[in-house]
């Protein structure tokens, strides 16, 4: 096994993108799916509790740390076959994208200036202005710990939906690779978000080359502080912390009008399976937590361009960042009767 294992690691902060989280009992870095595989397989040998690790972008670690080993996706690289792209698991996801675009190649662009790996976009179903990877997605290699196998899933078996997949609150699937289609024209996926439309002011449902669509992406991303930037502390966040709620069909005319009620305005509401999706920004703004609303000691707020990323402001702890979040949730469900739902993994620690 090629893979790296260090006696010590120091806190788990280094690792994620909100620079928050205590120290793990081990690190091991993967740099092969061969290798991720073996790590991932001696530790379940030895009773060992395991955390996979990619880019830490959507990952709140407690303050107490993990008491296991974290492993390191680490495998990168990609081969394209046709329409057909193949890429490893620890692959930076922007990175990727941003060579499919140079490369003329386009259907991924509207994700451009996501942090983090390629082996997570699945696992969340990650998405962003009128795209999701659902879309893109052919099918996940995958190490299964419950039978020992790697197995392929193809996109149908993958149980996509808003923000989650079957993969999604489970550790039993490893993703080592990630394949898929991508459009050879150099066009763009149909554009349909309204605010990205104008920017590249188009109408709903057009096509643009793929490099301008990724540049307006990215230019709307640095607006709200979701381009990671070491010197910005607005970027020292998890993205977007809550996602937009969707509320059961049953239940949406009595909440929209609670809403209107308190509001004096009709809220932005979108179609959803089984309901209506609402703005969780929309509502954290009303329930009244502006841009750079101040958590416990000016340590966490929100970001000052986007109320939907919590952030550390540089010497926060996670409970700080909790707290935060906890005030805000509960916030919302008090005044609207919309309960939020964290959108990050929380290890070792709750809300």
């Amino acid at each position: 096994m090629n893979s790296a294992r260090t006696p010590a690691l120091p806190k788990l902060a280094a690792y994620t993108t909100l620079r928050l989280g205590g120290p793990a009992r081990q690190f091991v870095s993967a740099v092969t799916s061969e290798d991720l595989i073996a790590a991932v397989r001696e530790a379940d040998a030895a009773g060992e509790p395991v955390l996979l690790l990619g880019g830490g972008s959507n990952l709140v670690v407690g303050d107490a740390g993990f008491d296991g080993t974290l492993v390191e996706v680490a495998n990168t690289g990609w081969r394209r076959d046709g329409d057909r792209v193949e890429v490893q698991a620890g692959q930076n996801w922007d990175a990727f994208v941003a060579a499919l675009v140079e490369a003329g190649l386009g259907g991924l662009e509207c994700l451009s200036g996501i942090p983090g790996s390629v082996g997570a976009t699945p696992i969340q179903n990650v998405g962003a202005y009128g795209c999701e990877v659902a879309e893109s997605i052919v099918s996940v290699e995958l190490y299964d710990r419950g039978t020992r196998e790697v197995r392929t899933l193809k996109a149908g078996e993958l149980g996509f939906a808003y923000r989650t997949s079957v993969l999604k609150g489970t550790d039993t699937g490893v993703v080592l690779s990630v394949r898929f289609e991508v459009r050879e024209d150099g066009l763009s996926a149909p554009i349909r978000y309204a605010e990205l439309a104008r920017t590249l002011g188009v109408e709903i449902g057009a096509r643009v080359p793929a490099a301008e669509a990724r540049e307006a992406v990215l230019e709307l991303r640095r607006g709200k502080g979701m381009v990671l930037d070491p010197d910005d502390h607005d970027t020292w966040s998890a993205g977007s912390f809550f996602t937009n709620p969707i509320v059961p069909s049953a239940e949406a005319e009595a909440v929209l009008e609670r809403i209107t009620a308190v509001v004096g305005a009709e809220t932005p509401q979108y179609p959803a399976d089984g309901g209506v999706k609402l703005s969780a920004a929309w509502l954290i703004e009303r329930a009244g937590f502006g841009k750079g609303y101040p958590g416990p000691g000016n340590r966490v707020s929100l970001s000052t361009k986007h109320t939907l990323a919590l952030t550390n402001r540089g010497d926060a702890t996670t409970e700080d960042l909790l707290a935060l979040a906890r005030e805000v949730r509960d916030g919302v469900f008090e005044r609207f009767g919309v309960r939020l739902h964290p959108e990050p993994l929380l290890i070792n620690c709750v809300i």
